[in-house]
């Protein structure tokens, strides 16, 4: 049996259409997208990488259905699949586009088409090749990213802290996560104790993990508290020791 060469529904995974692209197409195309359930959605908002390829396919007598993986890797780490029913079967021959959340919705589905029973499917073994993506050491937090970022900018005293250019990619933050960072100490046993140092990851709607180093300490003139805010890990610590030299 052979399968046609060019298919309604594959989308190459080196694609250069972002995730949300690739969503909102299959989104557009599917007459039964208003069936997915509210939380799927919610958690495809701010996907990561996307892989798509042919499953499995049926051809006989002009009549044709082909089923497709759709795969999301998300920012916590988890994968979400969508399951696309492609077939001519409706009055007119066009082609029908159906997406299910599960492989036995889509089993049923497949089961009302009029198709006949005694033709065996072509099916291909499912490899899921997602595209590159950050590291992703914990968990991020969707709530008020863009607005988190603001603040640690606006609260940055340092001459050199993150630009306008900066601040205008994290306007685009859709999750955001907070870890404190330990490791090298001041240089010759200077008061390393006195400061702390935060990276703050954001999220970008890109899928893009950006970082900002925030430093707290109270080696001030008058002992206040106060933040600075780097773009680097070695540039924060830098800035650390030279602190430590000023009051050593």
């Amino acid at each position: 049996m052979s399968v046609p060469y060019e298919t309604a529904a594959y989308e190459p995974p080196d694609s250069p259409e972002s995730p949300e692209e690739h969503l909102a197409r299959l989104l557009g195309r599917a007459l039964n997208s208003f069936e997915l359930p509210d939380e799927t959605i919610r958690r495809l908002d701010c996907a990561l990488a996307y892989d798509g390829s042919l499953h499995s396919a049926h051809h006989s007598a002009g009549l044709h259905r082909e089923t497709y993986r759709h795969t999301w890797l998300l920012a916590d780490g988890s994968a979400v699949t969508l399951w696309e029913l492609v077939h001519n079967t409706a009055p007119g021959s066009e082609p029908q586009h159906e997406i299910y959340v599960d492989e036995e919705e889509l089993r049923t589905a497949t089961a009302r088409l009029p198709l006949p029973p005694d033709t065996p499917d072509f099916e291909l073994p499912v490899t899921v090749q997602l595209s590159p993506a950050p590291a992703l050491r914990q968990m991020y937090v969707r709530d008020g990213s863009a607005d988190h970022a603001r603040r640690l900018l606006r609260r940055a005293e340092n001459p050199d802290r993150p630009g306008p250019e900066t601040a205008a990619l994290l306007a685009t933050a859709c999750a955001h996560r907070i870890t404190q960072a330990f490791g090298r100490p001041s240089r010759a046993g200077r008061p390393a104790l006195c400061f702390s140092l935060y990276e703050h990851a954001f999220l970008l709607g890109d899928g893009v993990e950006l970082s900002l180093w925030e430093v707290e300490h109270t080696l001030t003139p008058d002992g206040r508290h106060m933040c600075e805010v780097y773009t680097s890990e070695d540039a924060a610590r830098d800035a650390m020791e030279r602190r430590a030299a000023q009051v050593s």
